[in-house]
């Protein structure tokens, strides 16, 4: 059969984002806000003017930033700097401190030494963990303070923690935050709206079973996969009209229908341009499939395999319907591990213990319910919450204009910029800079930028260039000095090249030992070429690493800990590819020769005449595409371990397409389509180390979860590992599991650790008064973090 799609998809130079994360994806851009200030509200007064009364500065902060997504809501940010839009206009539950350490009685505040220096933290809550051994319970305590106050005036209390919760463990909910994987007494229940549900599960041999032998229920769920997933590609095809990628087809097909018809009919004799009704159409063609979604995966994605995980989940969901149909279970309205005590204290109760479970139970921006929700439809003693269960649409609606209890208000987003101005309700006292404007820039124009007066702040990349940039324009020849004054932190996050399991794979098995080693093979030689472009692009800001984890981390592997390898530096048969007194050049054809050892396992034919290969084996390429947002002109720190790679493997009659891209929306909408190949970006970390929302199976792109594992990856061991460490308190086992998990990954070849870099972040010594800079600015501890201090001079 004709793989329709499939062959759309290599001759299209598709572009592929979370993005992020409790883990967010964090790729360079090019967007160029404009030279000029536009001023911060309509009314605002002129910019060296002071508020006598207040003590507030109206000249505005202006702070270079890369392009924002829109997503501004305490539910739906993805990207790292939507989400510093909404720390500065929200306030979290909980507070840490610059080493990451949790300050639990933050009402009252805690003094902490860091970097020699004392540090005094307060917060909005106190938060009080306990586990009960014995009823193997957890319980998480939390008490606000009680003059807390929304941007609008409005109290901050319970009732606002109770409805955030909701939200987040709403069955429809599809934002970043995981609330729902943890074992919240109720949770499981509550989603799937029935007493028993926690009681009850649904074996894989079930599954099996049931496929094999389906019943009417299940493959009327099937034909409704099917129709769903046709509908959608309806609707893709007709996206691609005006792309030249697909001008071969669309010129062929003008009408939609018929190109449609083109990829996806299965009937030979079907004539879809007799048919005049393009709705027609698509029923015809999805009564030619019926419940046959093996035929769609094979034209979907050349594999009759491509919906197996997608269609045993449906099978699980009919199973599991059915067992509750008959368990005698009855309807569930409210989550009985999540209590509200008083209008200042909540309670959350789970079963057992997993160490991260803080960070997201409570580590939660709080929502205002009666900006967010509908506080007429809100009743805690009688199981209404502020919207109608399933339906999150009040809160959507308020996606790109966020309210919260934060520093500033946010006003508005016009021409790549944010506005915001000083809540004057704020708990720790109305910020003294009126005015704050996040602006849009590209990473070439920040340091530029705050010499010239265009922005006063910015967090360009630590490049070798950009540091000698900082140097010629102080006068001192210093980072720091009479123009710009620079502060270096270990950055949370890593830099990576990634490659898409459900896309470079062999015969439709992204799991098979073939499509690891192909991935292997390019792998092999993006990382023997990181040493020499991360050292030129960053010198002393940054280093190469060996597992995809932040070196910042208690959990990533040392040079001195047994086990720890260099990244892909092993051949197909397990041995060495390096020795000692290697130079450089000797390393790249060691590299390869391993790489022609990998492409072979994997099924490629090589003609040993040429030295080149002449073909892929079934549902592989001889041509990839990489994606890398580096704005158009190679700026970016992995584009040269492209450009080398590309060119090794064209020795070998590989190729390799770089995509530079000049706007990173472009990767995102990729990843969210799932139709990127390989790309290169950075992953922002938490402060835990707890990989279930990346690597985690349930959270493969499509399959019903996060759509944050864009590596695609399914392995039922690396899932078991991952949760067997959440639920560990010790430390040091936890490390060793998650050394484990690294290895299971790496294997994987999916994912090409390149950097750790340091953040660079640049302020204004002539418009900033510099004193007053938030001090020991640390990896958890962002520059924001005390901005109601910071002044202009």
């Amino acid at each position: 059969m004709k793989n329709k799609k499939l062959v759309a998809i290599i001759a299209a130079a598709v572009v592929v984002v979370a993005v992020v994360l409790i883990a967010i994806f964090v790729p360079r851009s090019n967007e160029t806000g404009k030279n000029d200030l536009v001023d911060a509200t309509p009314t605002q007064a002129p910019a060296t003017s002071t508020d006598t009364t207040t003590g507030q500065s109206e000249k505005p902060l202006v702070v270079g930033y890369q392009p924002f997504s829109q997503k501004f809501s305490p539910f739906f940010a993805q990207t790292g700097y939507d989400q510093d839009v909404v720390s500065l206009t929200h306030v979290e539950l909980l507070t840490t401190d610059r080493s990451g350490g949790i300050v639990y009685n933050a009402i009252e505040g805690e003094t902490r030494t860091y970097n020699g220096n004392e540090h005094f933290y307060n917060g909005i809550a106190d938060i009080k963990v306990t586990y009960d051994e014995k009823e193997d319970i957890t319980t998480y305590y939390i008490k606000i303070r009680d003059d807390v106050k929304f941007s609008d005036g409005h109290v901050m209390d319970a009732d606002d923690i109770i409805f955030t919760y909701y939200v987040l463990a709403d069955p429809t909910y599809t934002g970043y935050t995981t609330l729902y994987s943890y074992d919240i007494i109720g949770m499981k229940n509550y989603r799937l709206n029935n007493s028993m549900a926690e009681q009850i599960d649904v074996t894989a041999d079930e599954v099996k079973a049931e496929l094999a032998n389906p019943s009417a229920e299940t493959t009327e769920a099937i034909k409704q996969f099917v129709a769903d997933t046709l509908t959608s590609e309806l609707e893709w095809v007709k996206s691609l009209y005006g792309n030249p990628s697909y001008a071969e087809y669309t010129e062929k097909y003008p009408n939609a229908k018929d190109l449609f018809a083109y990829f996806y009919s299965i009937d030979e004799n079907y004539d879809s341009s007799a048919v005049a009704d393009e709705s027609q159409v698509l029923a015809d063609i999805i009564a030619q499939y019926g419940d046959d979604w093996k035929a769609l995966g094979n034209n979907y994605g050349g594999s009759e395999t491509y919906f197996q995980a997608d269609i045993e989940s449906k099978v699980k969901d009919v199973l599991l319907n059915k067992k509750l149909a008959v368990s005698g279970g009855t309807e569930v309205d409210y989550i009985e591990g999540i209590k509200k005590l008083s209008q200042t204290e909540v309670e959350v109760k789970c079963r057992g213990f997993e160490a991260p479970a803080v960070y997201t139970i409570c580590g939660i921006w709080v929502a205002p319910l009666h900006y967010y929700g509908d506080e007429s439809m809100y009743d805690y003693e009688n199981h209404k919450f502020g919207f109608p269960k399933g339906d999150l649409s009040i809160i959507e609606s308020k996606t790109t204009q966020p309210m919260g209890a934060g520093p500033y208000k946010f006003i508005k987003y016009e021409n790549k910029v944010v506005y915001l101005e000083a809540n004057e309700n704020y708990y720790k006292g109305a910020p003294k800079i009126k005015y704050l404007q996040l602006k849009e820039t590209t990473d070439g124009e920040m340091i530029n930028g705050v010499a010239t007066g265009v922005i006063d702040l910015a967090n360009p990349s630590g490049s070798v260039a950009k540091m000698n940039e900082i140097k010629k324009i102080n006068s001192n020849g210093q980072l720091t000095g009479d123009v710009i004054t620079s502060s270096l932190v270990d950055n949370l996050g890593y830099g990576y090249i990634g490659i898409n399991a459900d896309n470079v794979n062999v015969g439709g098995d992204p799991g098979s030992e073939a499509s690891k080693n192909l991935r292997k093979a390019f792998a092999t030689l993006f990382a023997v070429y990181r040493d020499v472009a991360i050292d030129s692009y960053y010198a002393d800001a940054a280093t190469v690493i060996n597992y995809p984890i932040s070196s910042t981390s208690w959990a990533a592997p040392q040079k001195t800990d047994e086990g720890y390898e260099v990244a892909y530096s092993k051949d197909v048969n397990g041995n060495p590819i390096y020795t000692a007194d290697m130079v450089a050049e000797d390393k790249y054809e060691a590299a390869l020769q391993a790489a022609i050892g990998y492409f072979k396992a994997a099924g490629y034919t090589f003609d040993e005449s040429t030295g080149k290969f002449v073909a892929a084996p079934e549902g592989a390429k001889m041509k990839y595409e990489v994606m890398i947002p580096a704005d158009g002109v190679g700026d970016h720190p992995a584009f040269s371990i492209l450009k080398d790679t590309q060119a090794a493997l064209e020795k070998i009659g590989i190729t390799l397409e770089i995509n530079d891209l000049t706007d990173a929306n472009e990767l995102w909408d990729s990843i969210n389509a799932n139709t990127h190949e390989m790309w290169a970006a950075t992953w922002g970390a938490t402060i835990d180390p707890d990989m279930y929302q990346v690597y985690h199976s349930s959270n493969r792109i499509g399959r019903g979860g996060t759509d944050s594992n864009s590596y695609n990856i399914n392995d039922p061991e690396l899932d078991q590992i991952i949760m067997e460490a959440r639920r560990s308190p010790d430390q040091a086992y936890r490390k060793a599991l998650y050394k484990r998990a690294l290895d299971i990954i790496l294997d994987w070849g999916v994912v090409i650790p390149t950097y750790q870099r340091q953040n660079l972040v640049i302020f204004s010594t002539q418009r900033i008064n510099t004193d007053t800079i938030t001090p020991d600015i640390s990896t958890y501890y962002e520059w924001f973090r005390e901005i109601e201090k910071m002044e202009m001079r």
